[in-house]
């Protein structure tokens, strides 16, 4: 037996290093593959590595406190850093004119779980007992199934109780199943109560990509017929005309040609243009008719290519800066980015990771793709150094102490707040200073999870401990209750409201629930009963917003309310 005693302190002797490094990578697989079974079609998720860790915490199987204090921290830092970058290029964006409305209801919504949980802390709790309001915020954000807010609210608690804080996980894992379970059922409910048909919905939509003009690229060829265009040079013509428009070829008494700012129109030239789809009509009416020809397949000696952006040094540079017809004798004629295509116009900054679909002759088209990088091999490699200057910033200003009356300490955005902030600036605005801020989409979502696990395990592990007594022998029950009570009542609110009274769609209503609550499985129940992209554009569209006032919003309430 004595030969197994080897095997016996790896897992017992606390303080080493396989075991902590064993504690983990146990927890970790566990919750994951257990939060990969599903019920009635919905699974936890990664989430379910919380209650591993709770398992193990219970059991004695754990860590010096200090060390999971570390892991659960830097997890957390390293999740919220790699949120931001995924939603900082789309962040201000999303504030479009439906934008708004969305982002406006989702905050009415974020403001309501608050709300409500308040309601329920007087109702079924003793406010004399100063733990009791803390827990009842672990339970808001089981509800709304938002571990950033958590992370931040469990930070926030450490400045009030710096001899101890309620572990507020147990609150938070008591409401989180209840909480996936209660969006999705409320989303349904929403469609009963406001009388919608699905196929309706799905009809309207249809309807909607049919006769809503965007900003897709929309190609065709024109014959110069008005008279006024008769030597005129492109460049005038754009000016007058107040369109973004890109010439990309054209052809002159049967010579075809790469069109620059200064090339002549004469009557009869023929030229193949795109444009934003709603600007087609008016391009058309004052150029000249449509013609029934395809230059791209009669033209030989004209390529069209994409290419991919990988030069660190064309990084937020404009299309008009890098004059590509001019001294390239090359169009670029659409950007792909995010696998979204956007027109491109002048005052559009490029960034690493774009596509570009260049037109010209075939050796000037490799020049440019030569100038561009166009290697796929120096994009996969990570760009780590942006994610440590960006941590590093985020970090110090979210140590940025702010005195706010009525507080018992200074406010401060903390690890998660301050590099979530910065994230989403360095993400949108990083290329202004030459950061490269592309990262491939598996690299971010790697990252970001692995930041999720660290966070999720070190929460479970250290609440473990007196978890069952508190579910058990405490409040586990009124947990759930109130927890099911935050998540439905704002969504039969807003959800409502935005029906009837905005006129949203079903199917977008679905995603921006989704997104306000930022949560996966109830996006993923959205797309299995719709066809067309509107849960995913409500999701992304409030997304970005919603994380942000979840995570500054748990600080607020914390040092508000529970000092």
């Amino acid at each position: 037996m004595d030969s197994f005693h080897w095997l016996e302190d790896l897992f017992t002797s606390t303080d080493s290093v396989a075991h902590i490094a064993l504690l983990y990578a146990i927890v970790i697989a566990l919750g994951v593959y257990l939060g990969k079974i599903k019920i009635g079609g919905i699974s936890l998720g990664v989430t379910f590595v919380l209650f591993a860790g709770i398992v193990a915490g219970h059991i004695g199987f754990t860590a010096p406190t200090p060390i999971l204090t570390f892991i659960q921290d830097f997890g957390l830092i390293l999740f919220v850093f790699m949120i931001g970058m995924q939603v900082g290029p789309g962040f201000f964006e999303s504030f479009g004119t439906a934008g708004v409305k969305l982002n406006g209801l989702a905050a009415t919504a974020i403001l309501l779980n608050i709300l409500v949980m308040f309601a329920c802390y007087f109702i079924f709790f003793d406010t004399s007992n100063v733990t009791n309001l803390p827990m009842m915020v672990g339970t808001l954000y089981g509800a709304v199934t938002n571990t950033p807010g958590l992370g931040a609210a469990n930070e926030a608690l450490q400045s009030v109780f710096p001899s101890g804080a309620p572990q507020i996980a147990s609150a938070y894992a008591c409401a989180y199943p209840l909480g996936v379970l209660g969006i999705i059922g409320a989303t349904i409910l929403i469609r009963y109560i406001c009388k919608v048909r699905l196929e309706d919905e799905e009809e309207q939509l249809t309807a909607m990509e049919e006769t809503n003009a965007n900003k897709k690229p929309y190609k065709m060829h024109l014959e110069v017929t008005n008279k006024y265009l008769e030597g005129k040079t492109l460049l005038q013509v754009h000016d007058f005309l107040n369109r973004d428009f890109v010439v990309s070829r054209l052809v002159h008494q049967g010579e075809l040609c790469i069109p620059n700012r200064d090339t002549i129109f004469h009557l009869g030239d023929q030229m193949l243009i795109v444009c934003a789809e709603a600007d087609q009509e008016a391009i058309m009416a004052f150029i000249g008719p449509k013609l029934d020809i395809d230059f791209e397949q009669s033209d030989q000696p004209l390529v069209s290519k994409r290419i991919l952006i990988t030069n660190p040094n064309i990084n937020g540079k404009t299309l008009a800066s890098m004059h590509f017809s001019s001294v390239h004798g090359v169009n670029v004629t659409r950007v792909t980015r995010h696998g979204m295509d956007l027109f491109a116009t002048a005052a559009l900054p490029l960034q690493v990771g774009d596509k570009i679909m260049v037109v010209g002759p075939e050796d000037a088209v490799d020049r440019v793709a030569n100038k561009m990088g166009n290697s796929i091999r120096r994009l996969n490699a990570p760009n780590i150094a942006t994610i440590f200057v960006g941590i590093f910033l985020g970090i110090i200003f979210g140590s940025l102490p702010l005195a706010i009356p009525g507080m018992p300490v200074p406010m401060k955005l903390g690890i998660a707040g301050g590099p979530l902030i910065i994230a989403i600036l360095i993400g949108r605005y990083g290329y202004k200073i030459h950061l490269v801020t592309y990262t491939t989409t598996s690299a971010n979502m790697m990252l970001r999870e692995i930041g999720l696990v660290l966070f999720l395990a070190s929460v479970g592990i250290k609440a473990g401990a007196g978890f069952f007594e508190t579910v058990v022998e405490g409040n586990g029950l009124l947990y759930v209750l109130t927890g099911f009570l935050i998540t439905i009542i704002p969504i039969l609110i807003v959800g409502p409201i935005a029906r009837l009274k905005f006129k949203f769609n079903y199917f977008t209503i679905m995603g921006m629930i989704a997104g306000t609550y930022t949560d996966p499985p109830a996006l993923a129940y959205a797309n299995s009963v719709c066809s067309k992209e509107a849960p995913a554009l409500g999701y992304s569209t409030v997304y970005p917003l919603s994380m942000f006032l979840r995570i500054f919003t748990a600080q607020i309430v914390v040092l508000f309310f529970c000092g």
